[in-house]
């Protein structure tokens, strides 16, 4: 179970939304999590390891190294 606060406008929006089409308010709030988590879990583990990487925790590698150690370099 889930409860969340969203802004009045947002709720008006939503509340609209649900009754000009017959549907749920929890539909609409359910296929806009779907359709967004892939993004954000994408947004916030990238940042993460950028801050790994700036603090010296995590490295890069340029695609010349990769090669090299995979065997792959020419």
């Amino acid at each position: 179970m889930l409860a969340i606060r969203l802004p009045e406008d947002i709720e008006v929006r939503l509340t609209n939304l649900a009754k000009r089409t017959g549907r749920s308010k929890t539909f609409y709030a359910r296929e806009a999590i779907l359709k967004h988590l892939d993004d954000l879990e994408d947004l916030y583990l990238a940042e993460q390891v950028m801050l790994r990487v700036r603090s010296g925790e995590e490295r890069t590698f340029t695609l010349d190294e990769v090669k090299a150690c995979l065997g792959l370099a020419d």
